[in-house]
C-alpha cells in the first residue's frame, strides 16, 4: 500500500497477482512457480506479480506520483522490487510482517544503500 504521508491518505494499492486481465494466477489457473518447482525469488520471469510492482504500476495508472510517498508491506522486498521503489522516489518503507522467504538475497540493502528509510514493525 502506498501512503501520503502529509494527508496520511492511500495513493494506490498492490497484492501479488497475475497480471491485470490475466486469469487467477500467472498460470491461468495455477500457479507456474509452483507447477515448475522454482524457489521463491529465483527466476523473477516466473510467477505472478509481486505487490510492490503492482502498487507502483496502480499508482501511475491512476496518475498518483510516488514521490516521497510511504509505503507498507507484509515482507522484505526482493531486489527487483526495492530497485522500483527506489526509482519512483518512495522515500520510506514500513515492513510489517514476515520476513522474505526467496532464496535470493532481498532488497533491505539496497533500500538503505540508495537512502530509502525502512522501518520494521
Amino acid at each position: 500500500m502506498l501512503i501520503d504521508p502529509e494527508t496520511n491518505s492511500i495513493v494506490a494499492d498492490g497484492y501479488n497477482g497475475p497480471p491485470r486481465k490475466g486469469g487467477n494466477l500467472c498460470g491461468g489457473s495455477e500457479c507456474n512457480r509452483d507447477k515448475l518447482k522454482v524457489v521463491s525469488g529465483t527466476s523473477l520471469e516466473i510467477g505472478c506479480h509481486h505487490a510492490e510492482l503492482n502498487c507502483i504500476l496502480n499508482a501511475a495508472r491512476l496518475g498518483n506520483s510516488t514521490a516521497n510517498k510511504t509505503m507498507i508491506v507484509t515482507a522484505e522486498p526482493c531486489l527487483m522490487c526495492a530497485k522500483a521503489i527506489h526509482h519512483a522516489g518512495i522515500s520510506e518503507v514500513y515492513i510489517v510482517g514476515g520476513g522474505y522467504s526467496g532464496a535470493k538475497k532481498n532488497g533491505v540493502d539496497y533500500l538503505t544503500d540508495n537512502k530509502v528509510i525502512v522501518n520494521f514493525r
